[in-house]
Parts: C-alpha cells; structure tokens; sequence
C-alpha cells in the first residue's frame, strides 16, 4: 500500500485547513507513515469562492455522490454540520465500504448509535476527534489512553463563544449583551448564537463524552440544559466577591447507580484550574480511579486546531488499513453499575441566588420562611447597595437543597410584591 485516496465533504473553514495542512506537509506526513496521502475529490455548494489554500478546478464538486460512489476513495472526510444531509452521506459512505471521519458533533449525539451500529455491520470505523475541543486530543485519550479506568465525572467547559462571553463579563466588566457583540464581531459568534450561549452545542459535546466514559448513549432531550443569557454582570461581580468565577459547565457524574447529565452556568472556586480558562479556549476536567483527575486544555475552536484533529482521525485510519485492524467505535464498554439517569428535580447543590427586593423591614424574614418551610437552609445572605429606588439586591448562598426544593421555593418567592424580578439561581460546584 503507497497511497490512500481521500474525498472531502465541506470545504468551509476547518476542511480549508485540512486540505491545507495536507498540501503543505505532504512529504512529512509521507515520511512518517510510510503513504501517500492523495486528495482525490473535494464537494462543496459552494465552488467559486476562493479559499486560503489554491485548489485545483478540476478536483471540486457539488455533487457527493461522485466521492461517495467512486471505489477509489477510501476514506470519506465529512465537514459540512448539520443533521441532513450529513446523516444520509454518511450513512451511505459506510454501506459503500469507506471509512468516515467527522467533526459534526451534532449528528453523533443525536444519531451516534445507529452510525457506529452501521459501520460495525460493514466493517468500517467513524472517526471524530474534532467533534469535541477541536485540537485538543480528548477522544483519543478516553478511547485508548485511559482504557483500563472507570471514570466518576466530567466537568467540561466545552463552548469556546460562551466562555468567551463570560470571561469578557470577569476580566472587563462588561455586560453580556455587549460581551456577546463583541464576540459576533470577532468571528466568535453566529449572528444567531442561540446554539452556543443557550448550552445546546455544550450539551451534543457531553454526549459524547459521557458515551466515551460511561458506554451509555444519553439522548439529548434527557440532558438538563440552561444557558448563560440571564446571567447579568451583577451575578459576575458577587461571585468574585464570593471567591467564584462563573462558566458555563457541561457535567456528567456518577452518583451511585445513577448518571447525572446537565449544562449549566456554573460558579466554581477560583483555586480551582477550570476557573482560569478563559477567552474561547476550551477544558475538559475527567476524574478517574487510576490516573487520577487529568485536565485536558487548549483552543476550543479555530481552523488549524480542529483541522489538526481531523488530520490526525485520517492518520489513524490510514494506519488501521494498513495494519488490517479493526477498532469499532462500538466496543466502549457500559459502565454496568449505573443503572438510571438522576432527573434533575433530584439533583442536588449548593446555590448562589440573587433577589431583588424591596428595601423594607420584614423582607428577610418573609425570604427565609419560605425556604425553611421547603427545608432549605441559608448560609449566608448579604443585602448588596440599592440597585435602583427603593429596591436592593439580596445574594444569598444555600446549603445543600435538592433542585426540586428550591425551585418551588423561588417560584413561591417571585410571586411576593417584595420581589420586582424573576429571581437569579446558579448551582455551586467545588468540581
């Protein structure tokens, strides 16, 4: 074997990148692996448009049936998004008897199941290390460098334009409306970022993740998903007074027999590693009973990174077909002592809320008795400067409460005249 044939799908962005970093070190891919890499069709809608890498005429297509039908091509590179028609593409690239890698994150936790099911049956493996931190190497590490552990939890800051926002809102002070602009007109953001900062791109990540630690596939509705859009500025500044730093979590963690899944705004202590990661990096936080808690950290998006992780997916298949082996993605083993998913009304934490209040006698006390009639203590409680006439915001840190407690607790609270807002509540974390 001297040469493996490649077809790409989406030639946007990251598959610039990967045809890039294939043309520039051809020759140092060559010599590493002992083949050729050729690029032998690239699809996309859009095939006028230049890109940053020169390209020649003849090797574009906007039809993907001639990458998927040609018995040449053996691996099928698929970098468009989406569900459809990235499912369908994929689905018959397999039935066709080629290898697929993909960085659409998306599609496998919504259809990760019956593609890997799919590619078992044919005999042929999916790739997808850029479907989670871009160029960090998290996938590899959980499939094959941690292969003997059994994993207790995944705390994960996996959206670079959330965290971006909130770091903006911590280092800055600013608003999360003007963070938000400020990452749309960087490129961080979409012009509808609804994906991002409403915690749906964190939660098809944790997907993954969890599928990869715990052998289960969780679907995405049963995920409990919040996302930044009401955390203000205020709540910023009275988490560092409070000694916390706000980000956006994505958690998988075993309690028992159960797994808990959620994506939430999250405050965490400023000794711990997750609270610096800043700006649109990204951090995966995985403990486990032999290595220990690892932290995994770098760009959480960008072309080269994720390109990086795209090319080295190809590498590995190249070296599966080369070596006549086969590692289906099927063969993760179920962590069989989890026997249900933890429904979040269950779920238990410690609390930051922030009340706005009349500023007159008796209001603490009308608080504090609702909270104790549903068996919620209070740590602490600070009455902050008055934050307009007459009303004062009132922070408050509860001890341990179930989720289920507090919420009929504060929906209790906001029905008071005394309180002029929809209270604010954001779970605690040690991690």
């Amino acid at each position: 074997m001297r040469k493996i044939n490649l077809g790409l799908i989406g030639f946007g962005n990251v598959g610039s990148g990967v045809i890039k970093i294939l043309r520039e070190r051809k020759s140092y891919l060559k010599d590493k692996i002992g083949i050729e890499i050729s690029i032998k069709k690239i699809c996309d809608k859009d095939t006028t448009t230049k890109r940053n890498v020169p390209i020649e005429k003849q090797l574009l297509t906007r039809n993907a049936d001639e990458l998927i039908y040609d018995p040449h091509i053996d691996i099928i590179v698929e970098l468009i998004g989406g569900i459809h028609p990235a499912l369908e593409l994929i689905s018959e690239a397999l039935k066709k008897g080629k290898n697929v890698v993909t960085a659409n994150k998306a599609l496998l936790a919504q259809h990760g199941q019956e593609l890997f099911a799919l590619a078992f049956e044919r005999g042929k493996n999916i790739y997808f290390e850029a479907s989670v931190g871009a160029g960090i190497p998290i996938v590899k590490a959980l499939r094959e460098s941690l292969i003997a552990n059994r994993f207790n939890s995944i705390f994960g800051i996996l959206n670079g334009t959330s965290n971006f926002i909130l770091s903006l809102m911590s280092r800055e002070n600013c608003s999360f409306s003007d963070a938000l602009k400020q990452a749309q007109a960087k490129g961080f953001a979409e012009k509808n970022p609804s994906l991002d900062i409403e915690g749906i791109d964190s939660a098809h990540k944790l997907v993954l993740l969890a599928y990869l630690c715990f052998g289960k596939f969780i679907k995405l509705e049963d995920v409990f998903i919040e996302g930044i859009s009401a955390v203000s500025l205020s709540d910023v500044t009275y988490a560092h007074e409070l000694g916390f730093e706000i980000k956006l979590l994505a958690i998988a963690k075993k309690e028992g027999s159960e797994l808990e899944m959620r994506v939430h705004p999250t405050l965490i202590p400023k000794t711990h590693l997750l609270s610096s990661v800043n700006a649109v990096n990204n951090a995966i936080y995985v403990s486990s009973d032999l290595a220990g808690n690892l932290l995994f950290f770098g760009p959480g998006a960008g072309q080269l990174c994720a390109a990086s992780a795209v090319v080295a997916d190809v590498i590995d298949l190249i070296q599966d077909i080369k070596a006549g082996l086969f590692r289906p993605t099927l063969n993760i083993m179920q962590d069989i002592s989890i026997k249900k998913l933890r429904s979040i009304d269950e779920f238990e934490s410690r609390y930051y809320i922030r009340l706005m209040a009349l500023d007159k006698p008796g209001v603490l006390a009308k608080i504090s008795g609702i909270l104790a009639k549903l068996g919620i203590s209070i740590a602490s409680v600070t009455q902050k400067e008055k934050h307009k006439a007459h009303i004062v915001p009132i922070v408050m840190i509860i001890h341990n409460a179930k989720e289920k407690n507090l919420r009929n607790a504060l929906h209790l609270i906001d029905r008071l005249d005394i309180i002029k807002e929809k209270t604010v509540a954001i779970r605690i974390e040690e991690v």
